[in-house]
């Protein structure tokens, strides 16, 4: 049978930003996140407009070879900043989604410490690994997952988009049961809440967007220092729709300013 996602994204600057550089989207047919490398040139315009460039309509992927192709030419958008602006050099995004594929299947892509979780059947599990320092040393066996929580470099990433030839994103594919309920998050969430808090918060709210606020909340409440973005996606029975996107945080400002301008 057809599947369809039920989405919702909440976006907070934080409390100790000035600016929000994480991006999401969300529409029935697919939903992702992405958060602005810290310490490079323009985060919050290298996560909008990666997310833009992916999505000014429904994307038309039907499989990971053809949504590679969709990442890497968004990918090459950001390039395409660069060069118009050299003092955009070393922006950079992470980014995690979600895409619907046919025989009710999902399309995971991932680069970067964003993260994505299942919860199925009330069990949370993780389904992203971090391309950051941290994960590479617990790895090989340098650090206890328990420790990297707290690791002063987790934030170090080792993957990202920034336009490179050279940048790597993993798509793999995902079965799906209908109820799964999947969270894609940037670190401002996962950095700061564990997997219990996590599951017992996405169990405890029926609809994605409260899951989505109440995850925010409980993590700005936990003393997160980054902006904080949740994406709360139920999969569904039904024909995902041909629907625009949605845009939160980064990706929606960018998308007002562009309004603004062209009224």
């Amino acid at each position: 049978m057809p599947i369809r996602l039920d989405a919702a994204a909440v976006s907070d600057i934080g409390r100790y930003r000035t600016s929000n550089q994480d991006a999401a989207f969300t529409a029935s047919w697919g939903a992702a996140v992405a958060d602005g490398v810290g310490g490079g040139p323009s985060g919050d315009l290298a996560s909008a407009a990666f997310v833009h460039r992916l999505v000014p309509s429904p994307l038309t992927a039907t499989d990971a070879e053809q949504l590679l192709v969709q990442i890497r030419e968004a990918n090459w958008d950001l390039r395409a900043h660069v060069q118009r602006d050299p003092s955009l050099q070393g922006m950079a995004t992470t980014f995690t989604g979600v895409f619907v594929a046919p025989e009710d299947r999902l399309l995971l892509a991932h680069t970067g410490d964003s993260r994505a979780y299942l919860l199925r059947h009330a069990q949370l599990r993780r389904e992203t690994r971090d391309d950051s320092y941290v994960q590479a040393l617990v790895d090989s066996g340098l650090l206890t997952p328990e420790a990297a929580a707290s690791h002063p470099r987790r934030n170090i990433i080792t993957a990202s988009l920034g336009g490179g030839e050279e940048d790597v994103v993993s798509i793999a594919e995902r079965d799906t049961v209908i109820g799964d309920r999947w969270l894609l998050c940037s670190d401002g969430v996962s950095d700061y809440l564990d997997d219990e808090e996590i599951g017992l918060t996405l169990l405890r709210h029926r609809g994605v967007a409260d899951a989505a606020a109440a995850l925010v909340a409980l993590a700005l409440d936990s003393g997160s220092r980054d902006n904080v973005t949740a994406v709360v996606c139920d999969v569904l029975d039904g024909d995902a729709a041909a629907e625009p996107a949605a845009f939160s945080g980064s990706a929606s400002e960018l998308f007002q300013e562009e309004l603004d301008i062209s009224a």
